[in-house]
C-alpha cells in the first residue's frame, strides 16, 4: 500500500466545448440544491483544491478516513469530505444534478455509495469530542443529513462568484504564476482574521528566514460563527498587500469550508496548500480552534496542531513551520519571538476583545498593534454593525408568556431606538403565512423555519424582528440562527416556566383541550419541548413580572452593544 502523496492535480471540470453534449442528459436528472458548505465542498473539488478526491466520499473511503485519516489507497486524507442528504431513496448507479441555490447546473454526482454514517463516531474520532459547543460538532450532529451519497463529480460550472474576482485563482493558476514569476519557495499563510501587525511580522520574518515567499491565503468559505465577515477581512487583506507585503506575498482567496477541527483540520489545510504548490506552511497555535467547550476549557491543546503536522510534513513533502509566539517590546520599538525575549525586556499586548471595543467606540488603536488602513475599514464595519438588523426569538412553552414579554419589548424599543420593528408571533403566522400546516415534527419545523425566513429578510435590511413562538424543536431553532447570524445579530430567549405553571396559567385553554384528548401532539402534553442549550437569555417568568423580564432583554441589548439609546 502507497503512503506516497499524490501531487498531481484532479481537474474535474467539462471542458467548456463539450458542455452541449451534456445537455439532453441534465434536462432528465433529478437535481438538489446545495448548502452553503456542500457549495464549497464542490468548488474544491472540482477545481482539484481537494486532489487527490476525485468526489464525495464513498463508505470504504469514509470509513478508512474518520478512523485512520487516510483514503482506502493510503493517501493521507484527514477530514471527510462528504456528501449529505435527509432521504435514502437514491440507487447506485443513479447520476444527480448537483445545482446552487438557484436551481444552476454545477455538476453531475455519479451515485456509488449510499450509507447511513455513525455520526457520534465521526464526532468523535475526527473532532475529538461530541460536545455541541463545538461548531463542526454541532453542525454534524444537528444540521447534516443522516444519510450521505459517495460518488465521482463531473464538473459543468464552478459556483458563482462575482466579488473580488481578481483574487480567486485555482490551484493550476496559482501555480502558472508561480512559475511565471519565478518563485520556487512559497509559504502558505492561513487566516481566518484580519492582520494586524504581529501577524505581518510573522509573515515578513517567516519569508526572510526561509528565504521564501509567501502565499496568503485566507479562507472566505465559511469560517467559525461570530468570525468577522469575509468581504471586511479581504478589504483589510487587500490593503494590507498593496501597501506592505506586494514584494514578498501574493494574496488569493480560499473558498473553503472550514470544519474548526483542531489538530486534523491544520494536516488538513496543509495537503490543501500542497495542491496550491506550497513548500512551506505556516500552522499556528490554537490552529483552527473551535473555542472552548460546554464546560468553559479548551477543546485542544494550544500546540496539538503543531504537533500533529509536524509528524507528517516529510510524507506530504511540505515543511511545517510551527508559529511561535510573538510579542511587542516597545524599549526595542519591535516584535520579538519568544525566543529572542530577554530579562530586561517588557512586553505589550492588547486582547481581540479589547480591541473590538476601542474599534466601536472610536478610540485609538496604538500603531504597534495595527495598521491605520486596516483600522480605519473595521471601524467602518463596526459603524455599520451599529445599524445591522436585529433578531429577538423567543421560544418557550404555551402560556410561558412569550407574547406579553414581546409587546413589552416592542414598546420600549421603539422609545429608544429607530429601526423598524415587525413582530413575527407564532399564532398570528400559523393564521397567515403558515395557513394549512399541521402539527406534525415536519410541520411545527416548517412554520418555525418560515418565520425565520421572514426574520431573515427584516434583518438584512438593518429591522428589528420579534419572534414568539413555541419553537419545541432545537434542529429548526439552530437554522435559524445559523441564517440570520450571517447578516444580523441573533438572539435566542428562553421565556422559562415550569410545565406546572403554564398548566395553571392556561389563557388560551390549550392545556385542559390536550387533556381532554381534543388536541393531539400538543407540546407539553403529548410532544416534548427541547429546552435550549445556548438560548444568550433566559428568563424566569414564575419569579418575575412581564416587564421585568423585557427590561432583562433591553438591559442585554444595550450591553452588548447591539442597540444604542437614541439621544
Amino acid at each position: 500500500m502507497t503512503t506516497a502523496i499524490n501531487t498531481r492535480l484532479v481537474n474535474l471540470a467539462i471542458k467548456t466545448e463539450n458542455l452541449s453534449l451534456y445537455r439532453d442528459r441534465i434536462a432528465t436528472l433529478r437535481r438538489i440544491n446545495l448548502t452553503p458548505r456542500q457549495l464549497c465542498d464542490l468548488e474544491m473539488l472540482i477545481d482539484g483544491s481537494f486532489s487527490p478526491l476525485t468526489g464525495f466520499l464513498s463508505v470504504d473511503d469514509y470509513n478508512s478516513v474518520v478512523q485512520t485519516m487516510r483514503l482506502t489507497n493510503g493517501c493521507l486524507w484527514p477530514m471527510p469530505v462528504t456528501f449529505d442528504v435527509r432521504e435514502k431513496n437514491f440507487s447506485p448507479g443513479e447520476e444527480i444534478l448537483l445545482c446552487d441555490k438557484y436551481g444552476g447546473p454545477l455538476a453531475i454526482l455519479a451515485v456509488s455509495s449510499i450509507y447511513e454514517p455513525d455520526k457520534l463516531r465521526e464526532a468523535k474520532e475526527v473532532y475529538g469530542t461530541i460536545d455541541k459547543a463545538h461548531p463542526g460538532v454541532r453542525y454534524l450532529l444537528e444540521e447534516t443529513g443522516n444519510i450521505y451519497l459517495g460518488g465521482q463529480i463531473l464538473g459543468l460550472a464552478s459556483p458563482a462568484n462575482h466579488s473580488f474576482t481578481d483574487l480567486r485563482q485555482t490551484p493550476q493558476q496559482l501555480q502558472d504564476w508561480f512559475v511565471a514569476n519565478g518563485w520556487d519557495k512559497i509559504i502558505g499563510f492561513q487566516t481566518r482574521n484580519p492582520i494586524h501587525r504581529a501577524h505581518y511580522e510573522l509573515i515578513r520574518r517567516s519569508a526572510e528566514d526561509y528565504m521564501a515567499k509567501v502565499l496568503i491565503h485566507p479562507v472566505v468559505g465559511e469560517t467559525k460563527p461570530g468570525d468577522i465577515d469575509y468581504v471586511t477581512r479581504v478589504r483589510c487583506y487587500r490593503k494590507i498587500s498593496d501597501l506592505y507585503t506586494r514584494d514578498f506575498a501574493k494574496l488569493s482567496l480560499l473558498p473553503l469550508a472550514m470544519r474548526m477541527a483542531g489538530p486534523r483540520e491544520a494536516l488538513w489545510h496543509a495537503l490543501i496548500r500542497k495542491n496550491y504548490s506550497c513548500t512551506h506552511f505556516i500552522v499556528g497555535r490554537n490552529h483552527a480552534d473551535p473555542g472552548p467547550g460546554s464546560d468553559g476549557q479548551p477543546l485542544y491543546g494550544a500546540y496539538d496542531a503543531q504537533d500533529l503536522t509536524k509528524q507528517y510534513e516529510s510524507e506530504i513533502g511540505l515543511t511545517i513551520i510551527p508559529q511561535s509566539e510573538i510579542a511587542y517590546v516597545p524599549s526595542e520599538k519591535k516584535y520579538l519571538f519568544a525566543a529572542e525575549l530577554q530579562p530586561q525586556h517588557q512586553t505589550l499586548s492588547i486582547s481581540g476583545t479589547e480591541l473590538r471595543r476601542l474599534i466601536r467606540a472610536g478610540e485609538e488603536v496604538p500603531d504597534w498593534l495595527s495598521f491605520p488602513e486596516v483600522v480605519s475599514e473595521l471601524r467602518l464595519t463596526a459603524q455599520r454593525e451599529l445599524k445591522r438588523g436585529i433578531t429577538i426569538f423567543m421560544t418557550g412553552l404555551s402560556g410561558s408568556g412569550k407574547s406579553s414579554i414581546t409587546k413589552i419589548v416592542q414598546d420600549k424599543l421603539t422609545a429608544i431606538q429607530d429601526r423598524e420593528i415587525t413582530v413575527l408571533d407564532g399564532d398570528v403566522i400559523r393564521q397567515n403565512l403558515s395557513k394549512g400546516l399541521g402539527f406534525s415534527r415536519e410541520d411545527r419545523d416548517t412554520n418555525i423555519l418560515r418565520i425565520g425566513f421572514v426574520a431573515n429578510e427584516i434583518t438584512r435590511h438593518g429591522g428589528f424582528a420579534l419572534c414568539a413562538a413555541i419553537a419545541p424543536y432545537r434542529e429548526a431553532r439552530n437554522k435559524n440562527r445559523e441564517l440570520i447570524s450571517q447578516t444580523g445579530t441573533y438572539i435566542e430567549v428562553l421565556v422559562n416556566a415550569p410545565m406546572e405553571v403554564c398548566r395553571q396559567r392556561d389563557v388560551k385553554g390549550l392545556y385542559r383541550k390536550a387533556e381532554l384528548g381534543k388536541l393531539k401532539g400538543f407540546t407539553g402534553v403529548d410532544d416534548p419541548y427541547e429546552q435550549p442549550e445556548n438560548a444568550e437569555i433566559v428568563l424566569d417568568t414564575v419569579n418575575f413580572t412581564p416587564e421585568h423580564c423585557a427590561q432583562q432583554v433591553i438591559d442585554y441589548l444595550m450591553e452588548t452593544g447591539a442597540i444604542t439609546q437614541k439621544s
